[in-house]
């Protein structure tokens, strides 16, 4: 067995996670060893400063589950004429720049589906690292069929440290010292080290680049080492020196492309290509574009849902790992789902050229302006009167995409309301939250500024 690299919590550098939709329910520290959950905790009891929780993101984690486990023989239903209707009049003159698909599931033995232009396919950015997090809970499920104790403790204890991989990313990341109950915000830099939960954390939760590059290297490590993963650093330097690219190219393709047509989902329509930074790439050719439609990211969100991606275990946890917990963002801010339990990803790529009385702004380029997303929305949180999926990919061109699916998420949430009138309960919110026991410590990492945002071009 190849030398370890971790263990104990206790000895890793604080976590990073950045001030922007964060994921997790934030009773979640006792149990995972995401320290950047406890300083949400902490925040929303306000023992330390920082933004409180609206009424959705209030679960705990045991409220966090699967919701279609007694549906698992569900697929995609026909369409629903009059539903598919109603949806392409909320898009009015943009719907030749949308492909979209809603499935509503508050009534799960008549769900209802629409979609329109389900098959549009285009880059769909960091969405694409919801089939990171499917590579890595594959490869665990492969490793460790039937023992999902040594699954969690290989998320808890695995302890990475950015390399090189990891460079670069202007998202700002949050570093919460548990022991001092201090907060910064910093980029990723080399030598961060954090759990492999935490690394999960950081690049569902901020979307970093930096932290999906390392987990698809961990990723790729535990699909070759198996059972000896995790390998030490050294081995982890000398494997990426010596291994020829096609041998690592296609060790990619194993880790992130087999586990879509193992699940169920079309390769053809559903793939990330490559690394998301430039020196991941530089090191790891993928070997592919990355793109994705409406309708697959449907289908993967439904499998989640069911607890058939991978299986129970892994989805659970991927689901958790998209419960937003603090500030909502993009589709996930609309006003609408205040008091809903929103389980949120979304990603960007946008790009200008020069052009008369236009001025280029983040996520209105006039080139393309991809803008994606995918939601599962309970509501009100604790009592699910509403269950639904929703996914959105869009390219309207000069205006504000983000405030574009803001806006659609307020009318994809009315529409559905106004399929289903039945009076709502009051929402069940969870009690409060019990203090995990201390873990210390946790070592302080000094701030630092982030590299600004190139106004030409953006991906997120």
């Amino acid at each position: 067995m190849k030398p370890m690299r971790r263990w104990t919590l206790c000895t890793l550098m604080a976590p990073l996670a950045a001030p922007a939709a964060h994921a997790y329910p934030i009773d979640g520290y006792a149990d995972t060893g995401i320290r950047r959950v406890e300083g949400a905790r902490l925040a929303q009891e306000g023992v330390i400063g920082g933004s409180k929780q609206p009424p959705g993101a209030l679960l705990t984690t045991e409220q966090v589950d699967l919701r279609l486990l007694d549906h698992k023989d569900l697929d995609l239903p026909t369409p629903d004429p009059a539903f598919a209707a109603d949806l392409l009049k909320l898009m009015g003159s943009d719907a030749g720049s949308y492909g979209v698909a809603v499935l509503d599931l508050s009534n799960s033995d008549k769900p209802r589906y629409a979609e329109h232009r389900g098959d549009y396919r285009q880059n769909v950015g960091s969405v694409g690292k919801l089939v990171v997090a499917l590579g890595l809970f594959q490869a665990l499920a492969d490793t460790w069929p039937d023992d999902t104790g040594q699954r969690i403790r290989i998320l808890r204890d695995t302890l990475v440290t950015a390399d090189a991989f990891s460079q670069s990313d202007h998202h700002k990341m949050r570093i919460f010292d548990v022991e001092n109950r201090k907060l910064t915000r910093r980029t990723m830099r080399i030598g961060d080290q954090g759990s492999l939960w935490e690394y999960l954390d950081w690049m569902l939760s901020v979307s970093s680049n930096s932290a999906a590059a390392m987990t698809m290297r961990e990723a790729m490590l535990l699909r070759q080492y198996g059972k000896d993963y995790p390998p030490s650093e050294q081995e982890i330097k000398r494997f990426f020196k010596e291994t020829p690219g096609k041998e690592l190219t296609a060790l990619f393709q194993r880790t992130f492309f087999e586990p879509i047509t193992r699940n169920g989902l079309d390769l053809e329509n559903l793939r990330q290509g490559s690394f998301f930074t430039r020196q991941g790439k530089h090191q790891v050719n993928g070997g592919g574009n990355s793109y994705g439609t409406a309708r697959q990211l449907m289908l993967f969100t439904l499998r989640m849902e069911q607890g058939r991606l991978v299986d129970e275990f892994s989805s659970r946890q991927i689901k958790r790992l998209l419960y937003m917990t603090e500030r909502r963002i993009r589709y996930a801010s609309s006003p609408a789902l205040k008091d809903s339990a929103v389980y949120f990803k979304s990603g960007s790529l946008y790009s200008c050229r020069e052009e008369e009385g236009f001025t280029c702004k983040p996520y209105a380029g006039n080139r393309k302006n991809f803008m994606n997303s995918v939601a599962i929305v309970e509501s009100p949180a604790g009592d699910y009167h509403l269950h639904y999926i929703s996914t959105l990919v869009s390219n309207v061109l000069r205006r504000n995409s983000a405030v574009e699916h803001q806006t659609m998420a307020t009318r994809i949430h009315r529409l559905i309301e106004k399929a289903n009138p039945a009076v709502k309960p009051e929402a069940v919110i969870a009690s409060p939250l019990p203090s995990p026991p201390d873990r210390a410590g946790v070592q302080q990492v000094p701030p630092a500024t982030s590299p600004p945002v190139s106004p030409r071009q953006g991906l997120q």
